[in-house]
């Protein structure tokens, strides 16, 4: 059986962008990422010295990468790439182990 797959994304945002209208753009995505074969979870935090964690999860690796590639390509999320400070993002994946709900 495959593990899920975990992708935790960590960014800053460009300076003119609020945490309001980047928490609106984020949610503005969300019919998209439900779309997106094997997707199971979302989650966008952010840290005390301005770095958003977002926190996928995938059903496989193979969804995950699929999603990264679509996600430039559709309209609606462009207002939420847009706020994002492309030189900080950082990119892992890793296999879910434990999860409690």
């Amino acid at each position: 059986m495959t593990k899920h797959v975990m992708e935790t994304v960590t960014f800053k945002l460009i300076d003119r962008v609020s945490r309001e209208d980047f928490a609106q753009a984020a949610i503005a995505m969300t019919d998209w990422i439900l779309a997106q074969p094997g997707f199971v979870s979302r989650r966008l935090s952010i840290a005390w010295d301005g770095t958003w964690v977002e926190q996928v999860e995938w059903a496989s690796m193979r969804d995950a990468k699929a999603a990264a590639a679509a996600i430039g390509a559709a309209h609606d999320n462009m207002p939420f790439l847009k706020c994002i400070d492309g030189a900080s993002v950082q990119m892992r994946h890793s296999e879910l182990e434990v999860a409690v709900n």
